[in-house]
């Protein structure tokens, strides 16, 4: 299930993995991914974005390194060669008068044993990287990135989940879409990593027993979005997506069909407030087919599209972000994908 464009995930993928992305990189799509840096094994993993199995032509190699304190590579590699020159940025200074060679940003932001979620936008000059919700550094384009079409991790990392975001999601005078994924597809109840055992499978395939409830790993902050896909059952009266806070429900998303209506609102010590139904279109949501609802938290509202469609923003009622760290599905639908 997902967007219309969107490429499935791909799940517990084993290391050394090379998969497909459908279509090419586009500007504004974004990849994500979730997994853990192994505590021993050797010194470095690499994310390479490139042309085909092969990598000869790597337009995007990120490669953290322990060694030295710690600090992460990024380069291109054009006709299976690497350039020489080394550009070192320590801090806020950084000689990007060549961008010819070898980039080392003097930091590390991964742990050895601990788990990570890495993103990478794409953007018309540049990557973007995201690492744990925060920018980590800006990489020019040195060649077309529609040349793109393969994604490769190697090294110490075992992996949970690739995603993959399509562009034009939100409208283009909205904020730009820095949104962060934490997958929450389980082996086991309250496992938040699938079971590494567990043979690589390309999403979707698990369907879950509903109600269906989740932590979200940190809580929400702006730029933290959530995807649910599933399918409503022909019969379907009604389901719900709620975010909670405790026993409190920040918010309540729930399509109602019997009366034709999206209802929204909150829920603080057992008291609803008032609804919110008002679309800009008609109902979007259909019994027996599937759905896809993405909802992207940012500083003032939580923003929501629907199969690839901007549909509302609701404005929070619990200020306290952070504290928001469950997400509840229920209601009338088989659900196929959450996503935190």
């Amino acid at each position: 299930m997902g967007f219309g464009g969107a490429q499935a995930s791909y799940i517990n993928p084993v290391v050394p993995f090379t998969g497909m992305i459908q279509g090419g990189l586009q500007d504004g799509h974004k990849i994500t991914i979730i997994g853990t840096v192994l505590p021993s094994g050797g010194n470095r993993f690499a994310v390479n974005l490139q042309t085909g199995h092969n990598d000869s032509d790597i337009a995007f190699h990120f490669n953290p390194r322990f060694e030295e304190g710690g600090y992460v590579v990024c380069n291109t590699k054009q006709r299976g060669s690497f350039p020489s020159i080394i550009l070192v940025e320590r801090g806020d200074c950084c000689n990007r008068t060549k961008r010819a060679g070898e980039e080392r940003k003097m930091h590390m932001p991964f742990q050895r044993g601990y788990s990570f979620e890495l993103c990478f936008q794409v953007q018309s000059s540049e990557f973007r990287v995201m690492v744990n919700g925060n920018l980590f550094t800006q990489y020019a384009h040195r060649v077309p990135f529609h040349r793109v079409d393969a994604i490769s991790i190697t090294g110490i990392v075992q992996l949970s989940s690739i995603s993959f975001q399509p562009p034009g999601i939100w409208p283009a005078n909205s904020a730009p879409i820095t949104q962060t994924f934490v997958h929450t597809i389980h082996s086991t109840p309250g496992q938040m990593f699938p079971n590494p055992v567990i043979p690589p499978v390309v999403y979707p395939n698990p369907v879950y027993q509903l109600p269906y409830f989740t932590s979200i790993l940190g809580g929400l902050y702006p730029s933290k979005s959530i995807l649910v896909s599933g399918t409503i059952l022909p019969s379907a009266q009604r389901f719900y997506i709620n975010l909670r806070s405790g026993s409190n429900i920040a918010f309540h998303l729930n399509p109602r069909f019997n009366e034709n209506a999206v209802v929204r609102n909150t829920q603080i010590n057992g008291s609803w407030g008032s609804e919110e139904r008002s679309l800009p279109r008609g109902m979007p949501f259909f019994r027996g087919q599937s759905f896809s609802v993405w909802i992207m938290c940012e500083g003032h509202c939580f923003k929501v599209a629907v199969d690839g469609q901007h549909l509302f923003e609701y404005h929070h009622r619990l200020k306290n972000l952070p504290a928001i760290n469950n997400l509840e599905v229920g209601g009338d639908i088989q659900l196929t994908h959450g996503q935190t």
